[in-house]
């Protein structure tokens, strides 16, 4: 209904100021008169249910033309001491691209909102900064005529999640609920250089029937697919609708968030804010995928999504250090020509410079090395390899040829071993919930066990190190902000 202080009153009669907020609505009445507002239930995620009062309609958007933007506001009965609640309204015919202020559901997120504050803080100022950061990145695009039938699916969903009903884990899926059998199906989640290598290493290997690249990117940014798009490999698909990933056996995660952060925890706190976007909406079309983690930093954003997912830990896995184990084992293979050693070495622990060497059995003996390995001592061949190692970048194809190894043997139920990050906790003396990286082997459903390696007293204590400064790491991020 349009604005009435009589009904507002009758409405605001338990919330804590409410002659406040009826003050501030008027304001907001005045400078947007086109907003309706009624009173309506809201479902928290802890099942708790409120009676507030929420008002709906269009704001104006400058991004080349000018465009009105659906928006959709809760105001919690502790207002105006308590930030408003925010949501894009989209109708059928558009589609939200999911960035740093906008997650899959068309939730809002805002600095405004994060650091609100009466009474400095105000409603008005509230989508005065919401316009501006539409500006700078608009929040919805125009669906084509047969992306609007999937989108109005999702728009239904939405509808639920901005009422307050968020059961991520409901039974019946959306697209149709069909079973797809056999039919091998990769997502990859993000445009950028990362996400392109993995589609055409994915699309080479030939284990997935179909690949979907979700582009999450700005909608006149078209980027390295439109290449794909002009050689149209056969089975790739590319999409910005989350809807398209539905059913997908294995989702890998290349997206890393490119705002203006200054420092590396800023950084990594804009991933997290993006992954808050794109984890809920991809396991709730593909509830029984496995998601492989590439973003950085890999053992942060792997907890992060397992976290956001509620998935099994099994089924949440980063790239960890499957590509430099690869390396390291061909370099003690072909250069240093022992290839005893070789089968059982791996790369375990934090990506990057913290990464150790490791072993899985230790029944080598002298003898049974080859020539050059015999006048050294594992260690000191082990050093010699990593080394070479260290001069070796990862790049984003080789990435990308890492993660179609992965998702080869997790399609494919090779059950191969491969040293990926997994939740450590219960490893080596690790209390803490971080993810690193561990020779485990791989199947249908994510990792089946953990392959035991030697016990190494400096190995662990490097393992217990890089675990500490992880959990340190998660601590200092807005990690509680995800579960709201």
């Amino acid at each position: 209904m349009e604005f009435s202080e009589e009904a507002l009153r009758k409405w605001l009669g338990k919330y804590k100021f409410r002659d406040l907020t009826i003050e501030e609505l008027k304001n907001v009445n005045k400078t947007y008169p086109n907003f309706t507002f009624s009173m309506n239930t809201y479902t928290f995620k802890d099942g708790s249910q409120k009676d507030l009062l929420n008002f709906s309609g269009t704001v104006p958007v400058k991004y080349g033309n000018s465009y009105n933007i659906p928006i959709h506001l809760w105001i919690l009965d502790s207002h105006p001491f308590a930030p408003p609640i925010c949501f894009l309204k989209p109708t059928v015919n558009m589609g939200i691209l999911v960035g740093k202020h906008v997650d899959a559901h068309g939730r809002i997120y805002l600095p405004y909102l994060q650091n609100w504050s009466h009474p400095k803080s105000t409603v008005i100022g509230l989508i005065k900064e919401m316009i501006a950061k539409f500006e700078e990145e608009l929040p919805l695009y125009s669906l084509s005529s047969s992306d609007a039938a999937r989108q109005s699916e999702l728009l239904s969903y939405i509808a639920k999640i901005t009422e307050g009903e968020t059961d991520m884990k409901s039974k019946s899926k959306i697209g149709g609920g069909k079973n797809k059998g056999c039919f091998n199906k990769i997502t990859v989640v993000g445009a950028g250089d990362l996400g392109i290598a993995c589609v055409l290493a994915v699309a080479a290997k030939g284990a997935a029937d179909k690949v979907v690249l979700l582009d999450l990117s700005d909608g006149a940014a078209k980027g390295g697919t439109m290449d794909l798009e002009i050689f149209a490999l056969p089975n790739v698909e590319i999409s910005k609708d989350f809807s398209a990933s539905a059913d997908s056996k294995v989702v890998v995660l290349t997206v890393n968030s490119l705002g203006n952060a200054q420092t590396y925890l800023d950084v990594i706190q804009s991933n997290v804010d993006l992954f808050r976007g794109i984890i809920p909406a991809i396991s709730h079309y593909s509830q029984n995928t496995v998601l492989v983690v590439a973003s950085h930093p890999v053992e942060v954003m792997t907890y992060v999504s397992w976290k956001l997912s509620a998935f099994p830990k099994s089924r949440v896995i980063g790239v960890g250090a499957n590509l430099d184990t690869e390396r390291f084992q061909y370099i003690l293979t072909n250069l240093l020509k022992a290839q005893a050693l070789a089968k059982d070495a791996w790369i375990i622990g934090e990506q990057g410079e913290d990464k150790v060497s490791s072993w899985t059995s230790c029944n080598l003996v002298a003898n049974q090395m080859e020539p050059m390995a015999a006048c050294n001592s594992r260690e000191k061949v082990a050093n010699r390899a990593m080394e070479v190692l260290k001069g070796k970048g990862q790049r984003s194809w080789s990435v990308g040829l890492s993660v179609a190894d992965l998702t080869d043997s997790i399609l494919k139920d090779k059950r191969k071993v491969h040293s990926v990050s997994i939740l450590a906790k219960g490893c080596c003396n690790i209390n803490s919930e971080v993810f690193l990286s561990l020779p485990c082997i791989l199947g249908t459903n994510g990792v089946i066990e953990m392959v035991k390696l030697e016990e190494d007293p400096l190995v662990q204590e490097k393992l217990q190190s890089s675990a500490g400064s992880i959990h340190d790491l998660q601590q200092q991020l807005k990690l509680l902000m995800l579960m709201l």
